[in-house]
């Protein structure tokens, strides 16, 4: 009887044990999710507004003819042009950390740290494009709480408006791309000092590049509602 008893609550256990887990997800990058998603609230919410915003007013400074400049090369004639160039550059540095990802899944050191070097360097060509724009923008009379004596009179609401958001969303994401710089150098730094490889796993460029990626991801909607609606 009692064995019968114990067969039975073993029969139990197994029952409600579940079996594999479908949440076998290792713990750092289920936290790197969990803060992706709390961020991707906080950009939604400021590109949300801005939404709002841009189509309360009847009068709204035209894309075309704010970004028209390739920064230090020509004051305007060049609609998107520079900015297509900066979205191009953090596309093609997500695209180099899929392949450090990959070469880590590979234990490819060598390879990790190429790419992983290439991605930096996009980051930071992304940042000095960034820098050199708002430089211009500035210039033209473009900031936080101005806007460029051509919309006065016409609705200095709506490009008061436009150039607080502006400089505040995509600042906001430059200050992610410049932590996303920062978090790479450090993970370069401990590939090249063997960390991963006595560690046996690269898990930890994965966590970074989805980091990366979120990023990149970010630009693609702030690219459409500032420089093309």
């Amino acid at each position: 009887m009692s064995t019968a008893i114990s067969q039975l609550d073993k029969l139990k256990i197994n029952a409600w044990s579940g079996g594999k887990s479908p949440f076998e997800v290792e713990y750092g990058k289920m936290m790197m999710w969990f803060f992706l998603l709390s961020d991707a609230f906080t950009f939604s919410s400021f590109l949300i507004y801005y939404g709002a915003q841009r189509f309360s007013k009847i009068t709204w400074p035209d894309p075309d003819e704010v970004f028209q400049s390739i920064p230090g090369i020509a004051d305007g004639g060049y609609p998107l042009v520079f900015v297509g160039i900066m979205t191009f550059i953090l596309i093609m540095s997500s695209v180099t950390m899929v392949l450090a990802v990959e070469a880590g899944h590979r234990h490819a050191k060598k390879q990790v740290v190429g790419w992983m070097l290439a991605t930096i360097v996009g980051g930071l060509m992304f940042l000095g494009c960034q820098a050199a724009e708002w430089t211009h923008l500035h210039h033209e009379g473009y900031w936080w709480g101005r806007f460029p004596e051509i919309y006065t009179g016409i609705d200095q609401v709506g490009a008061l408006q436009f150039a607080n958001l502006f400089f505040t969303i995509t600042g906001f994401h430059g200050f992610h791309v410049f932590t996303g710089v920062v978090i790479n150098i450090i993970v370069l730094l401990m590939t090249l000092n063997g960390v991963f490889e006595r560690r046996g796993s690269y898990l930890m460029i994965e966590k970074v590049g989805l980091y990366w990626h979120f990023v990149d991801l970010v630009w693609v909607f702030v690219f459409t509602f500032f420089y093309l609606v």
